[in-house]
């Protein structure tokens, strides 16, 4: 199925899901990826769930990044240039809800995306190859070919994976893995 096609589906996917088994799913990802071989690292860029989308809920993965003393780091949109700024998130980030209901740090110690060394990914649907669809302005693409090339990046998703996406482009980045509340894909 192409782009555009997968992002329509899965966003009705998501729709019907309720409440409880977000909460339930979300913290079923968090314990996948206990899993990983991804701990001793020290900067974590980790999404923040828009709850009208209804996105994997990250407050379970914070738990963790927090009890292991991880360095955690947020980010801020800029809608006008299609670029993210990046925040480490400390018990003094003030956060607020942008137009998007997206939130975000209001200001705090900004971390260069070269910095990074994993990046919990959000995404609508993923494939075999591990190709990714968002919301389609890029802003993860854009901000994942910043990162160094050993950045690990992981996808967050309540599906299983497509087959194949059709209509990938070669800005997009592909994920190394999708944890799902069931299944953790290594591409």
């Amino acid at each position: 199925m192409h782009k555009q096609e997968l992002r329509a589906l899965y966003k009705k996917k998501r729709n019907a899901l309720s409440g409880s088994s977000i909460e339930k799913d979300s913290l079923a990802i968090a314990n996948q990826l206990l899993k990983l071989d991804i701990w001793d690292k020290s900067f974590y860029h980790i999404f923040l769930a828009i709850e009208t989308q209804k996105e994997v809920n990250t407050d379970y993965i914070l738990n963790i990044l927090s009890g292991k003393d991880k360095n955690i780091v947020v980010s801020k949109s800029d809608f006008e240039s299609g670029t993210m700024a990046h925040f480490l998130l400390t018990d003094n980030t003030a956060l607020k809800k942008n137009a998007y209901n997206i939130p975000e740090p209001i200001d705090g110690i900004e971390i260069a995306s070269d910095k990074m060394d994993v990046v919990f990914v959000p995404l609508l649907a993923f494939d075999l190859n591990g190709n990714r669809i968002g919301y389609g302005k890029g802003f993860y693409d854009r901000f994942l070919s910043e990162c160094k090339p050993e950045t690990i990046k992981i996808g967050l998703s309540f599906f299983t994976a497509e087959i194949k996406i059709e209509g990938i482009s070669e800005n997009d980045v592909a994920l190394d893995f999708c944890v799902t509340p069931n299944t953790i894909y290594k591409f």
